[in-house]
């Protein structure tokens, strides 16, 4: 028994060695080298390129105070449409003091001339009357009285526009009552009832009562690299996609380049902007992200083969032409001139014929099948 034992193990040894033996061989035996192979086919090819923007309204508008005061009235509300001339808030006055002091002074002073023009004008009506004054002297008293009269309504209208923000006078245009100026949709109120508001002049810009912009004319902007930025004309049609909306999408016309490059994330980017051309029932709102593809040049029914195919060496492009079959196939390495590529194609405009086959890449084994 041990002699049989002895030789299954001898055995046993000897079918391992000699299974390494043929496996280290074959792993060591040269791979036969697969490529892809392409025919060139004729089709058209475009360059394009893809810019990440937002939509925005090309006519927007914030609404300003013409007065300083308080909120005491909001009317509209964000997404409520307005037209020009509709009524968004109201401000109560708060007046300043220094001006109020002047505006009351001057109605005292106004009735105070109202007065002696009055009494002065008795006096020589009783003495034209009596026929002991001229009639142009008479008419130069009634003038001076409608003058103190006329200087105390308009007095009186200044202290009411100063305390109240409108006089008896221009109700209707009281700049109390906040006014939309455009026709749009409000797309923002920063401001609640109770807030100070300031007036816009040349020393403060104001306080925004709301954001009024104009949602059926849209343009999209965004930016685009300086090495593309030379291949932009005026009018390119481009085709906008909202991802937001299921990646809706409308077409648009470049209308805008703008002539000074800013620096963003290390590149030199040029802002654009293009009239965005708005289907029916189509619902934007302002601020969605969107990308623009622009079709920067092309070429249509010309011969092209795929880019991986290409051998670059310097300015110069080569493919390999498949010749023969089986084991007697070889490869010619050719020089081709090449023109568009789109980054998957690429246009070959001399060298190689629709009836040529071309080698690609080789075929990665996949070991782990």
């Amino acid at each position: 028994m041990k002699k049989y034992r002895k030789l299954i193990i001898a055995a046993v040894i000897a079918l391992i060695f000699i299974g390494t033996f043929v496996f280290l061989w074959q792993k060591s035996q040269p791979k036969e080298i697969v490529y892809n192979e392409f025919t060139p086919k004729t089709e058209n090819i475009q360059k394009t390129t893809i810019i990440t923007g937002k939509i925005e309204p090309r006519n927007e508008v914030n609404i300003k105070p013409q007065i300083s005061g308080i909120i005491t009235e909001l009317y509209k509300e964000a997404g409520d449409f307005v037209n020009s001339g509709d009524v968004i808030a109201k401000v109560k006055v708060v007046p300043e003091m220094g001006q109020l002091s002047s505006a009351e002074m001057r109605v005292r002073l106004a009735e105070i001339n109202l007065k002696q023009a009055q009494t002065d004008f008795q006096r020589e009506e009783n003495l034209y009357k009596q026929k002991l004054v001229s009639a142009d002297e008479y008419d130069k008293s009634k003038q001076t009285l409608e003058q103190a009269k006329h200087e105390k309504m308009a007095a009186e209208d200044a202290l009411e526009v100063v305390r109240d923000g409108f006089s008896k006078a221009n109700a209707k245009a009281s700049s109390t009552l906040i006014r939309s100026t455009i026709s749009g949709v409000i797309l923002d109120i920063p401001v609640k009832v109770g807030y100070s508001v300031i007036q816009v002049n040349t020393m403060n810009e104001g306080t925004t009562i709301a954001t009024v912009a104009n949602m059926n004319n849209l343009i999209f902007r965004g930016n685009i690299d300086e090495t593309e930025v030379g291949q932009l004309v005026s009018d390119m049609p481009m085709k906008i996609t909202i991802g937001a909306l299921q990646d809706l999408k409308f077409d648009a016309n470049l209308e805008y380049i703008s002539p000074k490059a800013v620096e963003s994330n290390g590149a030199n980017q040029f802002e654009i902007k293009a009239a965005v051309k708005l289907s029916d029932g189509g619902k934007i709102r302002s601020g969605y992200s969107a990308n623009a593809e622009i079709v920067l040049a092309s070429a249509e029914k010309v011969l092209s083969v795929p880019e991986s195919a290409i051998e670059f060496s310097g300015d110069s492009t080569f493919v390999y032409i498949i010749k023969g079959e089986g084991k007697n196939k070889t490869y010619e390495r050719t020089a081709v001139t090449t023109g568009l590529s789109d980054g998957v194609n690429i246009e070959i405009k001399k060298g190689i014929t629709a009836k040529d086959k071309v080698r690609g890449p080789e075929i990665v084994a996949d070991d782990g099948k």
